[in-house]
């Protein structure tokens, strides 16, 4: 299950915010801002772009590294394609996910009745679809800097999203840079995602994940 999550969750490296964007709760001040982020990251239903990924294993001083490929689909889910280092995807739907290994070996499974898969998955659709009711209901929102830089701080307010994630915390401009998920464990995953493009349909492999 946390290798789900993890693939679910692209969390602190604050590059542009000065001091710790949990000192900046959402207040009259800074809502406008907020609000024009959100705005901005609703703009592309799609969005395609490269991963970095990094779990830091607190526990053992040491931490594993994966990259490769992801798609955002507003109404229908996200693909998580790592190339490095063992190939392998993971394709998020709204209630399921379908995992594919090399030599065509599948996986697929139904996320009814599991409540932390459920609400990772709606809190990512939030997070890229700039949902700022999703994003209220299912954490204490902090956010400091301009639409052009900023850091969002989540404490999550949803009881199986917190026995996972203690806090987590984007960087962004004019779409999301890095997000780091500090579990309650110790542990931490750290993704950086660079190179997003925002084509205006699936190619005809794209959309096959979702079918």
């Amino acid at each position: 299950m946390k290798f789900i999550i993890a693939a679910l969750m692209f969390f602190s490296l604050p590059v542009w915010a000065q001091g710790d964007v949990f000192n900046y709760p959402l207040r009259p001040e800074n809502m406008p801002a907020f609000e024009m982020t959100s705005a901005r990251l609703s703009e592309h239903p799609i969005v395609r772009g490269n991963f970095e990924q990094e779990k830091v294993l607190s526990r053992f001083g040491r931490s594993l590294r994966s990259s490769g490929y992801f798609i955002i689909v507003s109404e229908l889910g996200m693909v998580w394609d790592t190339v490095r280092p063992f190939p392998s995807t993971l394709v998020l739907g709204k209630d399921y996910f379908v995992q594919f290994r090399p030599g065509g070996q599948r996986t697929v499974l139904n996320a009814a009745g599991n409540e932390t898969f459920l609400g990772m998955a709606d809190v990512i659709s939030a997070v890229f679809s700039g949902n700022i009711r999703g994003l209220l209901d299912n954490f204490e929102v902090f956010y400091s800097g301009t639409t052009s830089a900023w850091e969002m701080g989540l404490l999550p307010l949803n009881v199986a999203i917190a026995a996972f994630a203690g806090r987590i915390v984007m960087t962004g401009d004019n779409a999301i840079r890095s997000i780091v998920i500090h579990e309650q464990n110790g542990d931490s995953i750290i993704y950086i995602l660079s190179n997003h493009s925002y084509p205006r349909e699936l190619s005809v492999h794209e959309r096959a994940f979702f079918e």
